[in-house]
């Protein structure tokens, strides 16, 4: 069994009358340890992918199985119980509380899971030891991904999931967010999902899922991603 599992997943929206098919017939399935990139036009349904997996939304049919477990029949407290121990987030906006400093908005983290891993910890790994004490509002853009990123990973997930995290960025600063993010998969064994509609990010990615009209167009499997440090666009 894969790490995860999508099983003909199906995610309906009523609007008025009509109905929309923002997952229509989803099947893909990621292992453990990989960076995977799930790319896609804008209303392809990648974000509706991201929220089912990690159990903000549900699925209306088919399976999700994460590490042995079917989310998808999970209920609202199991699946907030999910959300909290199980799934790291990182969003395009950084989401930071801007009256706590960069240490303790990665301590918050730390205190609703079972297993944190250490606040300062996450931070060195981050590169953001020396600016622990600052606030939002003093850190840079990419500083406060980087917080972010060290907020979701003290949690200790199985899974980090990252919408667009370059999204708010400029270049080089969105560059070095993927290395990161790259890096942290690769020595820490953590499953990574991607999603972004940049084509370029798929360089780096062991799996890229192209997602289309609500459906997977096309699974492709890299054997020798490309360091993230190379990526143009």
């Amino acid at each position: 069994m894969s790490f995860v599992e999508f099983r003909d997943v199906r995610k309906i929206y009523q609007m008025g009358e009509v109905e929309v098919a923002a997952a229509d017939g989803m099947t893909f399935t990621v292992e453990q340890g990989e960076l995977a990139v799930v790319v896609g036009p804008s209303g392809a349904g990648k974000t509706t992918l991201l929220n089912m997996l990690g159990g903000m939304d549900v699925c209306t049919s088919g399976t999700i199985v994460l590490d042995g477990n079917n989310i998808s029949a999970a209920t609202q407290r199991e699946l907030t119980m999910y959300r909290r121990f199980d799934v790291g987030f990182v969003f395009q906006f950084y989401n930071l509380v801007p009256n706590l400093t960069a240490l303790e908005n990665v301590e918050l983290a730390s205190q609703i899971c079972k297993d944190p891993l250490p606040a300062d910890e996450m931070l060195a790994q981050v590169g953001l030891a020396d600016r622990a004490a600052n606030f939002p509002s003093q850190l840079s853009g990419g500083e406060q991904q980087r917080v972010a990123i060290a907020r979701a990973l003290a949690k200790n997930p199985k899974l980090l999931l990252c919408d667009e995290p370059t999204g708010a960025l400029d270049y080089q600063t969105g560059k070095s967010i993927l290395e990161l993010l790259q890096q942290t998969c690769r020595q820490t064994g953590k499953t990574v999902v991607l999603v972004t509609h940049n084509l370029a990010f798929t360089a780096i990615a062991d799996r890229v899922i192209t997602i289309r009209e609500g459906k997977v167009a096309d699974i492709v499997l890299n054997e020798h991603p490309a360091p993230a440090s190379v990526l143009e666009w």
